[in-house]
């Protein structure tokens, strides 16, 4: 009888343990599928924020010209605009550290609908200018990309953070061309409405599809009670092995092109002698060739190679960028060179914010983002100024024999230096 029972109860356990390993399994698949539901949406805030976004970009020196307000002053407007999205970035990094992704996306939508909001009432140029302020925390793409980094694994960051330049590509191509359309047929204020209705349903998007709490509560402990504002706070991620070296490569390596880029609609009416709607039309094509190396590139090198190696590869690439730029005279030489170009700014953003994120701990992934995020404005912030004094001084080819000299130097730092990374290849 005892030998009976025991089996009965050895049986007994290992039914227990095989309907418990099928509970563990189902639970891991549901986990899966919510974690992709969750970073399908957040792809889906990001391009429509940003498609709003760039309609807007579009329609705005219109909307300023018509308000009475000059070329200095529309300088003035969208160097406000820079300075605000500069300061807010660490500061919705720390947000989305101390409250959560699902707060974070919430307030960047919102501000988005109080931007559009503000925008569409905008009679006189102080309202234009007090319609810039909500930006400073409409923060959309490092808030989906702190979202996508708390739900992957390391090993399959690089990857899923390539496909939000995909999500770049699509809003600049759609923005573009519907703030025109729009504009054009309907009136000069209609995208701004377009922009508010559309800001408030990603919000309510961002309520009902974006989990709570997208990583462990042990992670929150760290960043919970430290000041949101804090400056030390911010700086103290930049002595973490490798970080300042990788953000020193970030800024850099892409500046002296993001000096030209920001002096663009100067050089294409100046320098290639485009009409607007030719310059629309060069701007989708960049949307598009950004949807093709993201889309198709980018992501299968992350599968094959380290992040160390391509690393070096977009600095290299940038270097020969830069050579072919000091050499370009048409518009047709700036349309090849646009692919390498687009290459090499889809890879060197990718894989820095992957390395970055993986460098400092998971509690202060969305400081670091933010940080990041920064990059971009920084260069928005001082680009007319120095960009225009290189023009002015010394013609389109300065900004190619820069963009040469520097990653050249940036090259060989990275080919000498042992900067401490996780050697890590997408699954």
């Amino acid at each position: 009888i005892s030998t009976m029972n025991a089996k009965t109860s050895a049986g007994g356990e290992e039914e227990a343990s095989g309907m418990r390993s099928k509970t563990v399994g189902e639970s891991s698949h549901s986990g899966e599928i919510k974690r992709g539901q969750a970073i399908l949406v957040a792809y889906l805030i990001t391009i429509l924020e940003l498609t709003f976004l760039f309609m807007q970009m579009g329609v705005m020196p219109y909307l300023a010209k018509s308000l009475g307000l000059d070329s200095a002053g529309f300088g003035y407007l969208q160097t406000t605009f820079g300075v605000l999205q500069l300061v807010g970035g660490p500061i919705f990094g720390r947000f989305a550290d101390q409250f959560g992704t699902r707060a974070a996306l919430i307030l960047s939508c919102a501000s988005g609908s109080a931007f559009f909001l503000l925008m569409s009432i905008s009679t006189s140029i102080p309202l234009l200018f007090l319609s810039r302020l909500p930006a400073v925390f409409m923060h959309g793409l490092p808030g989906s990309q702190k979202l996508i980094t708390d739900l992957t694994s390391p090993s399959q960051r690089a990857n899923a953070l390539g496909k939000l330049g995909l999500c770049f590509g699509i809003a600049v191509i759609i923005g573009s061309a519907l703030g025109g359309v729009l504009s054009t047929k309907f009136g000069i204020f209609v995208p701004t409405y377009v922009g508010l209705v559309g800001n408030l349903i990603n919000t309510m998007i961002a309520v009902v599809w974006i989990p709570l709490q997208a990583k462990p509560t042990s992670d929150h402990h760290v960043t919970e009670h430290s000041n949101m504002f804090s400056i030390r706070e911010i700086l103290r991620l930049m002595k973490f092995p490798g970080v300042m070296e990788v953000f020193i490569v970030k800024v850099f390596a892409g500046l002296p092109i993001g000096l030209f880029l920001n002096m663009f609609s100067i050089i294409s009416m100046d320098f290639f002698g485009l009409e607007a709607v030719e310059s629309g039309y060069l701007m989708s094509y960049f949307g598009v060739l950004q949807m093709v190396v993201q889309g198709l590139v980018v992501g299968k090198l992350t599968n094959h190679c380290t992040e160390r190696t391509l690393l070096r590869l977009s600095v290299f690439i940038f270097a020969g960028v830069g050579l072919g730029m000091a050499l370009m005279r048409t518009v047709w030489h700036y349309c090849i060179i646009a692919l390498p170009l687009v290459f090499a700014f889809s890879l060197l953003g990718t894989i820095t914010d992957s390395i970055l994120t993986k460098a400092v701990p998971s509690s202060d992934t969305g400081t670091m983002l933010g940080i990041c995020a920064s990059v971009q404005p920084l260069t928005q912030t001082v680009g007319p100024t120095i960009g225009g004094v290189l023009y002015k001084q010394f013609g389109v080819s300065s900004f190619g024999y820069l963009q040469l000299i520097v990653n050249i130097g940036l090259f060989v730092y990275l080919l000498k230096s042992k900067i401490p990374l996780k050697e890590l290849k997408s699954q």
